[in-house]
This record gives C-alpha cells, structure tokens and sequence, in this order.
C-alpha cells in the first residue's frame, strides 16, 4: 500500500515537474516570438527617425516647397492637403458607414442585410489604385479636373468597408437585453438605436473610425488619379483672396477643395522618385511627420476614449 502511494507521489511529481517545464518552454517561445515580431516595427520607425529626423524644423512645416535643386522648403500644402481630404472622406464615409452597420447588425438574414455584408468583404479586397481609377472615370472625367475632392471620395470608398464591419462587430456585442429594455419602455427603433445601442458600443466605434482614417491618411494610389497634387496650394492664400472679393462661405469652400492639391504619401511618393538629393532627403522628413500624424491621432483618441469611459464610471 505504502509502495504503490509513493509511486502515485513519484508520478504527481514527475508530471508536475513536465507541466513546469512545458510552461517555462512556451512561455520563452511565445515572448522570443513576440520580440522577433516587433523587431520589424521599431527597425522601420528607428531607421526612418534616423533619415528624415534632420530635416524636421518649423520651416518644413511653414513653408511652401522650393524649386527643384534649391535646399529648403516646407511642405505646408502637403499638410494642409492631408487634413482636408481625411477631413472630407471622414464626413462622407462616417454617416453612411455607420448607419449601414446598424442596418446589418439589425436585419443579418435579410437579402439586403447578407448582400451588404458580402459587398463590403469584396470592397476591403479592391486594390486601392482600382478605386482610384473608379474616381477618375466617374468623378475627374465629368468635372474636367484634378481636385481634394474627387481625392477624399476616393478615400472615403476605401474607408468603408473598415467603418461597417468594426461598428457590425461592436453593436453585436451590445447585450440584447439593452435594446429590449428600450423598446419595452416605449421608445421608437431609432432613438432606441442612437441613444442606446450606439453609447454603448462608442468606443469600438470610435476604433473602426480612427483604423479607417489612418488607412486613409496612408493611400497615395487613389490620389494619382484624383487629387494629382499641386505644390502651390496655400489655404491661407485661398481664404485671404475669397475675403478680399467679399466671396460667401460656400464660394471659399468651394474654391478650398475643388482644385488640384497634395497630401504627405503623394509628396513623399513625388519626392523618393525625383532625382535630386535635397528632396530624397525631405521625403524621408515627410514619411516621418506621416508617421508622428498617424500614432499621434491614435494616441489622442485613445487617451480620450479612455477618460470618457473613465468619466461613465464615475
């Protein structure tokens, strides 16, 4: 009796000691692999800091570029470019891409809801320049120009898809007991929807949004063909004139986004594929305000979205 309960002691103990090892093992496999993951991203932002770091400097942000082969220079129009055209296919992608993911997490099985789904997974695989060039024939052609705008509706079809399926995905996580409870008390499908079920799924929301804005802030294909670039486009420029020939608010929009203009993956694509040394140099500049404008709007919106869930706590 004493052998045999020593030798299930011996045996617990053994297989113990394999669980500790096989523990030790997976654990040092999973963390070397996770280094090994990360090596990549920090090998990129370190190298790109390293090139385009001695170029950054209030100039580059102030400033105009200057003629080919003449050190110095900004990239002002590229900026103001960039914030006005994810400006825009913001405000055209946001509404109706929520409103369709509240339409698919709502009616799943129907024709319409299954058909908007299927859509939306074939225009995620669209290849970007594809879209581009959809733009330009049904956008650029028919207005007979180049302009911000042909270029943030181009982004705003790829923005999309990212929009829809994060917020389908979020709203059904939203307990159902939410929505019943609303609709118990009387409240109609639509209040029901926007002042329940969208609260309470805000910050997956919220997350889809900004995945999608820096997808878009990153596209340089679809602009080829529809915003083209224009390095003298100054805003302050445009709104001084509109000012001075007492133009309304809408002429000066109008005049804003309805001409050719740059963005930061346009200068820095135009820039990395000219020959000249001064704007190789800024195009590593430019890729590193690029990158510093896409982890600095995700780290607002993070820290926002935490302080408002902080405050609901509270």
């Amino acid at each position: 009796m004493t052998s045999s309960s020593g030798k299930i002691a011996l045996g617990s103990r053994r297989r113990l000691k394999n669980r500790k090892i096989s523990n030790f093992v997976m654990l040092f496999l999973t963390g070397l692999l996770t280094i090994l993951a990360l090596v990549p991203l920090f090998w990129i932002i370190g190298y790109v800091v390293y090139k385009g770091g001695p170029g950054l400097n209030l100039a580059f942000f102030t400033q105009l570029p200057r003629p080919v082969g003449i050190a110095g220079g900004g990239v002002l129009h590229a900026i103001e470019g960039t914030l006005i055209i994810t400006m825009l296919a913001a405000i055209f992608a946001v509404p109706p891409g929520v409103l369709a993911a509240f339409y698919a997490a709502r009616n799943p099985n129907t024709r319409l809801g299954i058909g908007l789904r299927f859509s939306t997974d074939v225009l995620a695989g669209v290849p970007s320049i594809v879209v581009g060039l959809f733009t330009y024939a049904f956008l650029v052609k028919p207005m007979g120009h180049y302009s911000g705008l042909a270029g943030a509706v181009a982004l705003a079809i790829l923005m999309l898809p990212t929009i829809i399926r994060t917020t389908e995905e979020m709203l059904k996580l939203v307990p159902q007991s939410l929505r019943e409870g609303s609709l118990a008390l009387g409240a109609p499908e639509w209040k029901t929807s926007m002042n329940v079920l969208l609260p309470a799924a805000f910050n997956g929301i919220m997350t889809g949004i900004l995945l999608s804005l820096a997808r878009g802030m990153g596209e340089t294909a679809p602009l080829l063909f529809t915003a083209l670039g224009n390095e003298r486009y100054d805003i302050r420029q445009i709104v001084t004139s509109s000012i001075q020939g007492k133009q309304g608010f809408f002429q000066m929009v109008t005049r804003i986004i309805n001409q050719p203009m740059d963005s930061l993956p346009l200068t820095l694509w135009k820039y990395a594929s000219q020959p000249y040394p001064e704007r190789v140099a800024q195009s590593w500049t430019v890729a590193l305000v690029l990158m510093f404008f896409v982890l600095f709007l995700n780290i607002a919106a993070r820290l926002w979205l935490e302080n408002r869930a902080r405050k609901l706590r509270g």
